[in-house]
C-alpha cells in the first residue's frame, strides 16, 4: 500500500477545485481521518447525475441529506422525494449533539445548526403544496406510454386529441378524457369518422379499461388545475440559499403506475420549460430519488426508458438526477454508465450472491492503490463511504474512503402539528391547493349533447300536430263516404263520367224477387 504522504499529496490535488463546491467530509487512510483537506464535489459538475448506495443503516439518507443541505446552501434548489417519510427533518434545524461535535472536529470543518427554507409537496393525499397536470399537458404520445397502449389505441388517442384541439375543447382531468372517449363512440362517431378517420369501438375499450385501472391508483387526484409550474421548484430566499422542496410519496410505493405518471410529467416538463445551457457554474435543479430500486423493480418499461433518455439528455438544461438505493446492481446498465457522482456506503456479504454483487461494485469504481475496494466495502462504517466523482474538467476523481459530515437539519421525522404549521405558510399552498374546474370538454360535450337531445325532441313535437290533423281529415273524409248517401253520391258521379267519356257501365241489374 502506498504512503500517506503520496495519499495526502494525491487526493488533496484531485479534490481541490478553482469553482464553487460543496464540503462532504475528510479522507481517511488507514481507518483514521486525515485532517490536512477534505473532500469536495464542485458545483460544476453536480448536473452530470449520481448515485448513493448502501445496505440499510449505512447512513444513505443522512447522505441525500447532505448533499441537498449543501447544495442548498450554495444556492441550488433541490426535489428530494420521501418515499419513506424519514427526509421530513431537513425543514427543521438540528438541536446539535455531542457525536456531531465528535465527529466534525475529527474532520476539521466546522458546525452549526442550519435552518433552510423548504417547502412539503404531494401527488395524492398527503398534507403539503398539490402538484398536478392538465391531460393537455401530456399529450397523446406521453398518456399512450402511460397507459400502455397498442398501435391502434395510439393512434384513436391521437385522433381525440386531434378532435379536441381543432373544437377547441380542454382536456384537463379524467372527467373530460372520460367524457370525449363516450362521445367518440356515441353522438360523435359519425362526425369524427367522417373529418378524421373510423372510430374503432374496441380501442375506445381499451383506452377506457386502461384509464380505469390509472384512476384506481389516484390518477383523479393528479390530473387537473391549476397545473403546477415547474419554476416554483427553483426558488431562493432573501440570503440566496435554494428552496428544498420535499415530496412525500409515502403512500405512492404500491401505486407504481402513478408515480411513473407523475415521474414523466415532471420530466417531460423540466426538459420542455428549462433552456439548453450547456456548461454552467451550477445546476438549476437537483432531483434526489430515494428508495430508486422501487422505481426499477415495478416500473414499467416506458418510465425505464424515458429515465434513460433524460439522464443522458437533460444534465444540458441544468438539471442533475441522483438514485439513491441499496446496491448498484439495482440501477439498469444504460442508467448507470451516465451517474458521474458515486458515494457507496457498506454492502454486507450474507450469502454467495451479496459478494459478487461486492465484486461488481467494486468495479464500478476506479483502480485505487490506497484500499483493497473489495475488502473495504464489507467495512465501511456508519456514515463512511466510497466517493469518487467527476472533477471541473469531466476526469473521474481517485477513489476516496471518507468519513461523512453531518447534516447541519434535524435527523428524524417532524411531528403532525409542525407539518400543519409548515403548510399554513406556505404562499404555494394558496397558489396550487384550491381546484379550479372551469368549463371544459367535460362540461361542452355534455352540452352539445343535450342541445342536439332538444332538438330532436323538438322536431318531434312539429311534426306531431301534422300527422295528427292529416290523420284526423282522413278520417272524416272516410267515414262520409262509408254512410249510404255517401256512397250513393260516390256512384252516380262515377255513371255520369263514364258516360262523358262513352263508357257503358258494366253494373249488372239486380233481377226483383217481386216478379
Amino acid at each position: 500500500m502506498a504512503s500517506k504522504d503520496k495519499f495526502i499529496a494525491e487526493l488533496s490535488e484531485a479534490y481541490t477545485f478553482k469553482g464553487g463546491y460543496i464540503n462532504l467530509g475528510g479522507p481517511m487512510y488507514n481507518g483514521e481521518v486525515v485532517s490536512d483537506f477534505t473532500i469536495k464535489a464542485p458545483l460544476k459538475t453536480m448536473n452530470r447525475h449520481g448515485l448513493i448506495a448502501g445496505a440499510t443503516g449505512t447512513g444513505k439518507t443522512k447522505s441525500l441529506q447532505l448533499l441537498a443541505e449543501q447544495l442548498s446552501l450554495n444556492g441550488v434548489p433541490v426535489l428530494v422525494m420521501d418515499m419513506k417519510g424519514d427526509l421530513s427533518g431537513i425543514t427543521q434545524p438540528s438541536p446539535g449533539h455531542a457525536k456531531i461535535d465528535e465527529r466534525m472536529a475529527a474532520i476539521g470543518l466546522p458546525w452549526e445548526s442550519a435552518s433552510l427554507p423548504s417547502e412539503l409537496l404531494s401527488i395524492s393525499e398527503e398534507p403539503g403544496v398539490k402538484l398536478r397536470a392538465t391531460v393537455t399537458e401530456f399529450g397523446p404520445v406521453l398518456l399512450s406510454k402511460i397507459l400502455g397502449l397498442s398501435d391502434a389505441q395510439s393512434g384513436t388517442l391521437s385522433m381525440l386529441f386531434k378532435y379536441a384541439d381543432d373544437k377547441g375543447l380542454p382536456l384537463v382531468d379524467i372527467k373530460d378524457l372520460r367524457k370525449t372517449l363516450q362521445f367518440m363512440g356515441g353522438d360523435g362517431k359519425d362526425e369524427i369518422s367522417q373529418n378524421y378517420g373510423l372510430v374503432s369501438t374496441q380501442s375506445l375499450g381499451g383506452i377506457m379499461r386502461a384509464l380505469v385501472a390509472l384512476e384506481e391508483q389516484g390518477a383523479d387526484t393528479f390530473f387537473g388545475e391549476p397545473s403546477f409550474e415547474v419554476r416554483d421548484l427553483m426558488q431562493l430566499n432573501e440570503k440566496g440559499h435554494g428552496k428544498i422542496n420535499i415530496l412525500r410519496l409515502t403512500d405512492i410505493q404500491s401505486k407504481p403506475a402513478m408515480f411513473s405518471t407523475f415521474m414523466l410529467s415532471l420530466l417531460a416538463e423540466l426538459y420542455e420549460e428549462m433552456p439548453e445551457q450547456g456548461d454552467s457554474d451550477r445546476p438549476e435543479l437537483v432531483l434526489f430519488i430515494d428508495e430508486a430500486h422501487l422505481i426499477f423493480r415495478d416500473a414499467p418499461k416506458v418510465l425505464l426508458d424515458q429515465l434513460e433518455v433524460v439522464v443522458k439528455l437533460i444534465r444540458s438544461k441544468g438539471i442533475g438526477v441522483f438514485f439513491i438505493t441499496q446496491s448498484p446492481d439495482d440501477i439498469p446498465d444504460q442508467v448507470l454508465g451516465q451517474l458521474g457522482f458515486k458515494l457507496q456506503h457498506a454492502l454486507r456479504a450474507f450469502t454467495e450472491k451479496d459478494r459478487r454483487a461486492i465484486k461488481k461494485a467494486a468495479e464500478n469504481y476506479p483502480i485505487t492503490e490506497f484500499y483493497d475496494a473489495d475488502q473495504l466495502l464489507t467495512q465501511l462504517g456508519i456514515g463512511e463511504a466510497f466517493i469518487t466523482l467527476l472533477n471541473e474538467k469531466g476526469i473521474p476523481t481517485p477513489l476516496v474512503h471518507t468519513m461523512l459530515c453531518a447534516p447541519q437539519t434535524l435527523m428524524d421525522i417532524i411531528t403532525d402539528s409542525e407539518i400543519k404549521t409548515l403548510v399554513g405558510q406556505s404562499a404555494l399552498v394558496k397558489k396550487y391547493n384550491t381546484t379550479v374546474d372551469r368549463e371544459s370538454a367535460y362540461e361542452m360535450l355534455s352540452a352539445k349533447i343535450e342541445d342536439k337531445k332538444d332538438a330532436d325532441e323538438e322536431a318531434a313535437k312539429e311534426e306531431a300536430p301534422k300527422t295528427t290533423s292529416t290523420r284526423k281529415e282522413k278520417s272524416s273524409l272516410e267515414k262520409a263516404l262509408s254512410s249510404s248517401v255517401g256512397r250513393t253520391v260516390v256512384r252516380e258521379l262515377t255513371r255520369g263520367l263514364l258516360g262523358v267519356l262513352g263508357i257503358k257501365s258494366t253494373t249488372r241489374k239486380r233481377k226483383s224477387s217481386w216478379f
